[in-house]
């Protein structure tokens, strides 16, 4: 029983993955994929784990080293000393390496974090460029039917005599290029999936379609939210945490201009004393030139500019955040207009342009024009919820992931402001 059993669990769990594919990809399994499995990612993590063998380096103290010295090289009259000396480093310069070190893996830690919200931003944009793209196949498939339809009826009412062979040949037209356009958006499908399986770092042509809902707009947070979220983005907090560096670096150079002292200890055998002599040495280098003030002034001043950086940083940040939200609120105005008022009214004119195309009172230029102004406000809709989802995560690529408190409590459009 038990060999019969392992072999089914085993192909069970081997055609997961297919089944799952078959499914469609959900959102989060594929932010939580691409979280997992980006290679840009991963390597910002090697680059991570690799800054605590820099902070272990830094903690330790110069190796000792031993010295043997012969004077003559004759036997009766040659003198041997040996000396281990030991350097002694003064001013904190070890606690100071230690502390640069440190905030040198903060900022690794923060380029992990900026990394991590770019790959969740992408991820998120290219899932919705995706799921976009397959409503615009759809669209295109049932464009090219309807053509089809009226290219039929068309020829019917031409072989009736109703209608003059002049209309046959521009629905064929019609049905031609919305062969064209169906091609066209199934490419663009294909580009789109690539984007994502590429972001994802998963294997090529394992995603074959993905499930979610086209229509959903993206929420703002409240300004409050915003704001809280953009005083810990990874990007401004990098910033700063740049001016810490700067200023362990600064703190670093200084303890450089205090000597150290080098304290060695031996013995040595001469042969006309008879005996073996103890060696005790103290050495310390006199600062009369080199007081290491070059490197401080160096360090004061990349001090001063990662603080007018990190000013311009925030001051650039919060632009950028401002723009994006109302380039996000004009698409979500645009998007509205478009489901409330545009999508159905051209509906029901091409509707009604058809049936009238049918009971002879309307002629096939009539339906054209009208089934062209439904699919081009189709079109303009899908663009508008694609501009939306872009300028979302291009927000949530410069604030960091949101939390779930900012999640939790959107607010109409209008009343997001940073």
């Amino acid at each position: 029983m038990r060999r019969l059993l392992v072999p089914l669990a085993w192909a069970a769990i081997v055609s997961l993955p297919t089944s799952l594919a078959a499914q469609g990809l959900t959102l989060e399994a594929a932010v939580q994929t691409a979280l997992r499995q980006n290679p840009t990612l991963r390597a910002f993590g090697h680059e991570l784990e690799a800054s605590d063998g820099a902070i272990r380096q830094a903690g330790l103290i110069p190796n000792p080293s031993l010295s043997l010295t012969a004077e003559d090289t004759r036997k009766d009259t040659r003198t041997t000393s040996m000396t281990l000396s030991q350097t002694i480093e003064l001013g904190g310069k070890r606690s100071a390496r230690v502390e640069l070190a440190r905030r040198e893996r903060d900022l690794a830690a923060l380029d992990l974090a900026t990394q991590r919200a770019d790959v969740r931003a992408t991820t998120i944009q290219a899932f919705f460029d995706v799921l976009i793209a397959q409503e615009r196949v759809e669209v295109a498939r049932e464009s090219l039917e309807i053509a089809g339809s009226g290219a039929s009826a068309v020829s019917r009412r031409v072989m009736a005599g109703k209608v003059s062979p002049v209309e046959e040949t521009r629905a064929k037209v019609a049905e031609s290029t919305a062969r064209i356009e169906l091609r066209q958006s199934q490419a663009d499908l294909r580009g789109a999936l690539q984007a994502l399986v590429a972001v994802m770092g998963a294997e090529p042509d394992t995603i074959a379609r993905v499930d979610g809902s086209a229509d959903a707009m993206p929420a703002l947070s409240a300004a409050a939210v915003l704001n809280e979220r953009l005083e810990r983005s990874p990007a401004l907090q990098r910033a700063r945490m740049d001016v810490q560096r700067a200023e362990a670096a600064f703190q670093l150079e200084r303890s450089r201009g205090v000597p150290d002292v080098t304290v060695g200890i031996g013995a040595q055998r001469a042969p006309d004393v008879g005996r073996t002599q103890p060696l005790i040495s103290v050495s310390i280098p006199i600062p009369l030139f080199d007081r290491n003030q070059g490197a401080q002034f160096q360090a004061l001043r990349k001090r001063e500019a990662a603080q007018a950086l990190a000013q311009a940083e925030e001051q650039r940040l919060r632009a950028e955040v401002l723009q994006a939200v109302d380039q996000l609120e004009a698409r979500a105005d645009e998007v509205d207009a478009l489901r409330r008022d545009v999508l159905p009214g051209a509906r029901t004119a091409y509707e009604a342009a058809r049936r009238g195309f049918e009971l002879g009172k309307f002629g096939f230029l009539d339906v054209l024009d009208a089934q062209r102004t439904w699919l081009q406000a189709r079109g303009q809709y899908f663009s508008a919820l694609s501009q939306a989802h872009r300028l979302s995560a291009d927000i949530d690529r410069r604030l960091g992931s949101p939390d779930e408190r900012g999640d939790a409590a959107p607010v109409p459009t209008s009343a997001a402001r940073p």
